[in-house]
């Protein structure tokens, strides 16, 4: 019941993030602003929230040596995240939709969006390499209790990671990506919810 839990608290933000791309405008004009605004406003607490997937299977004390380092790496990366991909959506989107939503009748949108949109393209850089270095770290602290069943799990979750840098939640990629990084954590959570072997470990 832990592992099935463990699962579900891992899978539901991106799943969520998954559905709401589906609805997601696939630009921001007058006639999507409201949208665009008010769908960023909703999932603003949920962004951060992607990293819960990390945080699950560290949840413990960073114990010394190589594996406590990359503990503390792993959450260091999991709050950039959290941080700079909150700053993008916080100005390419809400604030970018307010903007564009109360520009003038005859107003060119460039040079309204333009700011906003390379001030969030850089922090949620920042944010999601953040993040793939989390995902990088948390496999490192996990490997020595857990073995080779941590590596799918990572696998995918880099490739989302990847993705992630330039498709935030559109459709089709960014859907996609969402639904990868679910998987990437379900297979993460699986791998880790038995300890490996004591006997196999080489010394």
């Amino acid at each position: 019941m832990s592992t099935l839990r463990n699962i579900a608290l891992a899978t539901a933000a991106p799943l969520v993030l998954a559905v709401a791309g589906l609805a997601h405008p696939h630009g921001l004009f007058r006639s999507t602003a409201s949208d665009w605004t008010r769908l960023h406003i909703a999932l603003l607490p949920v962004f951060p929230l992607l990293t819960v997937g990390l945080l699950i299977p560290l949840w413990q004390r960073p114990r010394p040596g190589l594996a406590g380092f990359a503990t503390v790496a792993a959450w260091t990366g999991a709050f950039g995240y959290a941080a700079f991909y909150t700053g993008l959506d916080a100005v390419a989107s809400i604030a970018a939709g307010t903007a564009v939503g109360h520009a003038g009748a005859t107003a060119g949108l460039g040079p309204v969006k333009r700011p906003l949109y390379d001030t969030g393209e850089l922090l949620g850089h920042i944010g999601v390499y953040a993040l793939i270095g989390a995902v990088a770290a948390t496999a490192v602290a996990l490997l020595p209790e857990h073995g080779v069943r941590v590596l799918p799990g990572t696998v995918v979750l880099l490739g989302a990671g990847w993705s992630f840098v330039d498709s935030h939640i559109f459709w089709p990629r960014g859907v996609w990506t969402m639904a990868g990084f679910a998987l990437g954590f379900a297979l993460l959570a699986w791998g880790t919810a038995v300890k490996r072997d004591p006997s196999s470990r080489t010394a």
